[in-house]
């Protein structure tokens, strides 16, 4: 388990210069900054197989248009076969919300994007944004509330993160070209340097020795991987409440009744 501050448990890859570590009260709180020359971007220390992964973001204020905050997992071997859990925050002109872009990659096959509305201002205060991955399933919440799951379809010849270390990496680019409505409005770099802030950074569950491609057998109580009733709650309300804005399984212009991947045509596993 990694409980420590933000800070101690990750290295600057870039953007150095334009970042900072302060403390907020008792928490470290990891500043990562943009402006028109670079962004910034950290990685964790350590790599995992199977993870609980927390982190509490507050965005970029007022015009983030073209910025995007991200924290996601990736596996950093053979990149045409790479895993991959993605959390991707499109910036807005000012006024306007985020939209919350999540994709998933196994084996190099990515493509499922699905894209959501968030129900608060994401960039007012922090949040918190989780990733459970295990080896039933990958859940992704925010605040505590299931907002996506992807089940281990590999019985069914569905690729899953099932073996690949992954390394946790969060950063803050510019996308002008594609992030806020498909590059309509760009960057407006008079507001630089743009800002978003990490902390109560925890990871807990999994990290295999060296040498080691997994960490040991499911628990005996495998019914832990299980959605809970609460669960199921939470995928129908952000359907009900109009947060999702985009879902590759019912995007029948994008595929037909052929090329639609083959998780979509599944029954969701319990």
């Amino acid at each position: 388990m990694v409980a420590a501050g933000i800070c101690s448990e990750i290295e600057l890859l870039w953007g150095a210069d334009r970042t900072y570590c302060f403390m907020d009260g008792d928490t470290e709180v990891q500043a990562m900054s943009l402006d028109k020359s670079q962004g910034s971007t950290f990685k964790s220390n350590q790599m995992y197989l199977f993870a609980r992964i927390d982190v509490d973001i507050k965005l970029v204020e007022g015009d983030s248009a073209g910025t995007v905050s991200t924290i996601y997992t990736i596996s950093e071997e053979d990149w045409d076969n790479h895993d991959e859990i993605d959390f991707e925050f499109l910036g807005n002109s000012t006024g306007e919300p985020y939209t919350l872009h999540t994709n998933i990659f196994a084996s190099g096959m990515g493509g499922r994007e699905m894209q959501f509305r968030l129900w608060f201002d994401a960039a007012a205060d922090f949040h918190r944004y989780t990733i459970i991955w295990n080896p039933r399933r990958i859940i992704i919440q925010v605040d505590g509330k299931t907002i996506r799951s992807f089940d281990n379809n590999e019985d069914q010849g569905v690729p899953y993160l099932s073996w690949r270390q992954q390394r946790v990496y969060g950063s803050l680019w510019s996308a002008e070209d594609w992030a806020t409505q498909g590059g309509r409005i760009k960057t407006d770099w008079s507001q630089s340097p743009f800002v978003s802030y990490y902390k109560n950074y925890n990871v807990t569950w999994c990290r295999p020795s060296p040498g080691v491609a997994w960490c040991g057998d499911e628990p005996a109580d495998s019914t832990l991987f299980n959605l809970s009733q609460q669960d199921l709650i939470d995928l129908q309300w952000v359907r009900d409440n109009g947060c999702v804005i985009y879902d590759y399984c019912q995007d029948t212009v994008r595929f037909n009744a052929t090329t639609m991947p083959k998780e979509c045509k599944l029954p969701r596993k319990p």
